[in-house]
């Protein structure tokens, strides 16, 4: 197991590709922290399963919007486990909007959760590991929209674009610590939140004739990639940005 006597804190990590992740670096021997808002019947679910498969798994109760809650979720894990060894930033929220529609409410939502919670996250996550001088792994879940325009849809482009020059940035910034910082960008995931997409076969066609590999992309598809980049294998890779699109990205074309 890649990565036995790791702790890993997963923001968003109790459904959808977050929790998917966690099932997947558990089974790599991993300790999981999974961070949720609202209800905690998904994350108690999410932690049973961790724990079933012989790890140990907490549930922490966080909104990143909040720096104060950001703190104290990594605080909450350090002490819980020792330390956290790789933070993975999937919390991410989206909003359908045509720009002259759009409000500043939803605006600063999405910027709020995708870029400022995981740029402190990733502040919290460093003072731990500066302060225990040890190096770490931080990999944000962006989106194939940290490149490829998706109208209507506006600032989560802008929040995924701007997750990709904090990475680059953060990767130079942190290399002197040992800490290396990748993004993994996901295309069309087959997950909950795609259930409308799923249940309307025109639709469906249309995003599957997009994508060359001709089907939409599995939680485990993300999930490998994501054990690879915690793992030491992928110690001397920093500033990348791994795609996971089934080829979406270079054949894409607005019908």
């Amino acid at each position: 197991m890649k990565l036995e006597g790791k702790t890993v804190l997963i923001t968003g990590g109790s459904q959808g590709i977050g929790q998917g992740i966690a099932f997947r670096l558990a089974e790599e021997g991993a300790n999981i922290v999974v961070d949720y808002v609202g209800s905690s019947q998904s994350a108690d679910a999410t932690v049973a399963q961790i724990q079933k498969r012989g790890r140990r798994a907490l549930a922490v109760q966080a909104d990143i919007s909040s720096v104060d809650q950001i703190h104290s979720m990594m605080k909450q894990a350090v002490d819980a486990f020792g330390g956290v060894d790789v933070l993975i930033n999937n919390a991410g929220v989206e909003k359908h909007a045509s720009i002259w529609e759009a409000t500043e409410r939803d605006y600063d939502l999405v910027l709020t959760i995708n870029l400022k919670g995981a740029f402190f996250a990733s502040q919290a996550f460093v003072q731990h590991r500066m302060a225990v001088k040890k190096p770490g792994k931080i990999i944000n879940l962006s989106s194939v929209h940290e490149e490829l325009p998706f109208p209507h849809f506006t600032s989560y482009c802008a929040s995924k674009g701007g997750m990709k020059m904090m990475m680059r940035n953060l990767s130079i910034e942190l290399a002197p610590y040992g800490i290396t910082v990748n993004n993994i960008a996901p295309g069309a995931i087959e997950t909950p939140i795609n259930t409308a997409l799923l249940n309307d076969p025109p639709k469906l066609k249309a995003l599957l004739d997009n994508i060359p590999l001709g089907r939409l992309g599995q939680v485990s598809d993300v999930g490998g990639v994501a054990a690879f980049l915690a793992s030491s294998d992928a110690d001397y890779i920093t500033g990348a940005t791994i795609v996971v699109d089934g080829g979406l990205t270079w054949n894409y074309s607005e019908q």
